[in-house]
């Protein structure tokens, strides 16, 4: 026992005289203390007009030392940053002109480190405050992945080309990742709380994370696809808002982005702490982040705050497909399956509408049926187009049917993907019963609807619900209805938008037909641009299950 005393009191002193050694010279071995740590900085925008910036809150940020290896930024603002370099650009995003402290860390060999901070007054214009309550709900608000949703994940391009801020090159389909290597993703719980004046946020997991295949390594695989791995992600993040500078359109974004402290992200690791907010509602959030060390991909998520594993009473579905047109034969649409109206009908179909309608205004052309309606003198009317129906061929009670369209643009024109009571000419309208599955108005764009017209529900006192639906007339989307005995559910993209209890007493449990048509004006439709010349409704096909 007192041998080994003997050796702790040697051990003791040996560490008291590298201690001495080190406290002179800043090393020992391979240990190296930075020196001379000086941190410079330039505020973007000064100016004699704007002493404390051009309202951006950037500031370029610099630390030197002599035998640093790397460095790392602190903010007061709860932010911090890894600068390698000791280069960084910070931007502080508190409304108004407000003064921060940047303390630096220069890191040498073995740990070693040396701080140093500044003061840095810096003005900033830039607010959001209703991102800021969808997105915290002003207190506490968990967002989920919207699983139901196409395209809930999805990546495209990351440059300046019409299709550079879509996911063109692959959108998951609604529930896709709900098994096998993804089985972690919709578990994945994304928590924004408003602590005063600043947003914490907490990624809440079952302990594994979504990987992209690139990041695989941090979780600790080799695996060449993406994986669900052990992850921690405990910890509070602090998120700040800002301008966001993307190669997106004005026109197709919020103008906001989120930056999230201490390498925090978005539930699937794709290496980036910032994200583009697209759109946001008090219930859906649409993100666009580009790829960590990958500059040419931009990565799209779609959140809600409805828990997508939450039980509930499923809704009624049907999965055997019993009718079906892809369009996939060019010249006239199957006579076999379409009929028309024709003409102007009474009243403008009942509606004052502007058109007549013809067959030559429908063609089968590329894989998809187009309706064009057109500013041409026939018949008595300035404007022509085509209304297609299955009456007389094919109608059906209760089952889902899905119409992949995409719809004209322009002020009055009025399309339409609907269903009429196969009885209305013994049972007139409304006693028959109508089911819009989709209705979109040219001067509302991306506006779109479905309404179920009834006795004393009928016209403008239709039963309908709306949804907005980003980029309506440029891309194909999936318009659908799920009908049965208890249930009329309409959706755009596999997410419910509006539903109806149908009971006994409705016109819906009867034979309804198919009808597709693009009106002009009328009493839905409003007023037709003086300009118009023409524009074209694109359906690439239609489906019915039973």
């Amino acid at each position: 026992m007192k041998k080994n005393l003997k050796n702790i009191a040697k051990f003791l002193m040996l560490l008291i005289l590298v201690s001495s050694c080190q406290e002179d010279d800043k090393t020992f071995g391979g240990l190296v203390t930075p020196t001379n740590l000086d941190i410079s900085y330039t505020i973007v925008g000064v100016d004699a007009e704007h002493p404390d910036g051009d309202g951006s809150g950037k500031v370029i940020l610099k630390a030197t030392a002599d035998n640093a290896t790397s460095y790392k930024f602190f903010f007061s603002d709860e932010t911090e940053a890894n600068a390698p370099s000791g280069e960084y650009t910070k931007q502080f995003t508190k409304n108004g002109i407000n003064t921060y402290t940047v303390t630096a860390v220069a890191y040498g060999t073995g740990g070693n480190s040396t701080t140093a901070s500044i003061e840095v007054t810096v003005f900033s214009d830039f607010s959001d405050p209703e991102a800021v309550q969808f997105l915290t709900g002003g207190s506490t608000k968990t967002w989920y992945w919207a699983a139901a949703k196409q395209g809930h994940l999805g990546v495209g391009p990351n440059d300046a080309s019409d299709n550079g801020y879509v996911p063109q090159y692959y959108a998951a389909a609604p529930f896709e990742k709900s098994s096998g290597a993804a089985s972690c993703f919709y578990k994945e719980k994304l928590v924004f709380t408003l602590d005063g004046e600043a947003i914490r946020y907490k990624l809440d997991t079952d302990g594994s994370v979504f990987f992209n295949a690139s990041f695989n390594s941090v979780g600790g695989s080799t695996a060449p696809d993406d994986q669900c791995l052990p992850y921690d992600t405990s910890g509070i993040k602090t998120v700040t808002l800002g301008p966001s500078g993307s190669v997106v359109p004005a026109d197709k974004k919020r103008g906001t982005e989120m930056n999230f402290s201490d390498g925090g992200f978005m539930g699937y690791y794709i290496g980036t702490s910032t994200y583009e907010i697209l759109k946001i509602t008090d219930t859906e959030m649409q993100v666009r982040a580009v790829m960590g060390g990958n500059p040419a991909l931009a990565w799209y998520h779609i959140f809600t705050t409805t828990d997508p594993n939450a039980s509930a009473p499923s809704d009624p579905d049907f999965t055997n497909l019993v009718w079906s047109d892809d369009f996939n034969v060019n010249g006239a649409p199957d006579a076999s399956k379409w009929t028309y109206d024709l003409g102007i009908g009474d009243n403008g179909w009942g509606n004052n509408e502007q058109q007549y309608y013809r067959a030559e205004n429908a063609v089968v052309e590329g894989g998809s049926l187009k309706i064009t309606a057109k500013a041409e003198t026939f018949g008595g009317k300035e404007y022509t187009s085509a209304r297609l129906k299955t009456e007389g061929l094919y109608d059906f009670k209760y089952g889902k049917v899905e119409i992949r369209a995409k719809l004209p643009t322009g002020s009055g024109t009025w399309p339409a993907l609907w269903m009429l009571g196969a009885n209305y000419s013994t049972n007139p309208w409304p006693a028959c019963g109508e089911i819009d599955i989709m209705e979109h108005i040219g001067n509302n764009q991306d506006h779109v609807m479905g309404t179920l017209h009834l006795p004393g529900n009928f016209g403008g006192n239709g039963i309908s619900g709306s949804t907005t639906v980003e980029g309506a007339s440029e891309d194909f989307h999936v318009y659908s209805v799920i009908w049965s005995d208890t249930k009329i559910n309409f959706y755009v993209d596999g997410t419910k938008f509006h539903t109806f209890d149908n009971t006994a007493s409705t016109p819906f449990n009867a034979n309804f037909f198919l009808i597709l048509n693009v009106a002009m004006g009328g009493n839905l439709g409003g007023t037709i641009a003086p300009g118009f010349v023409s524009s074209t409704m694109e359906v690439d096909y239609v489906k019915v299950y039973q």
